[in-house]
C-alpha cells in the first residue's frame, strides 16, 4: 500500500517538534461548477523544529505519535519570507 503525501503550509509552530499544516483542496461544486477551496489541518511531527510558519512543507503519513498526530515532515518546498 502506497505512503499517502500531502502539500501544505505551516499556519502553527508553537508546540515542541509538532507543527500544524493547512492542506487546500480545489474542486468544483457537483452542482454549480464553481471552484470551492476546502481546508483540512494535519498535525505533523517535525523532531528537529526546523518548520516555521509561512513554509510550504510535504507531509507523510505515519504511525499514530500522539492523540491527534498521525503525520511526519517529509521535506520543506520552500522557506516563508522572513522579514
Amino acid at each position: 500500500m502506497a505512503v499517502k503525501e500531502r502539500v501544505g503550509t505551516v499556519v502553527s509552530d508553537k508546540m515542541d517538534k509538532t507543527v500544524v499544516v493547512a492542506v487546500e483542496n480545489r474542486a468544483p461544486h457537483p452542482k454549480y461548477g464553481k471552484i470551492v477551496v476546502k481546508t483540512r489541518r494535519f498535525k505533523a511531527h517535525d523532531p528537529e523544529n526546523t518548520c516555521h510558519t509561512g513554509d510550504r512543507v510535504r507531509i507523510r503519513e505515519t504511525r499514530p505519535l500522539s492523540r491527534t498526530k498521525r503525520w511526519e515532515v517529509a521535506d520543506i518546498l520552500s522557506k516563508a519570507n522572513q522579514a
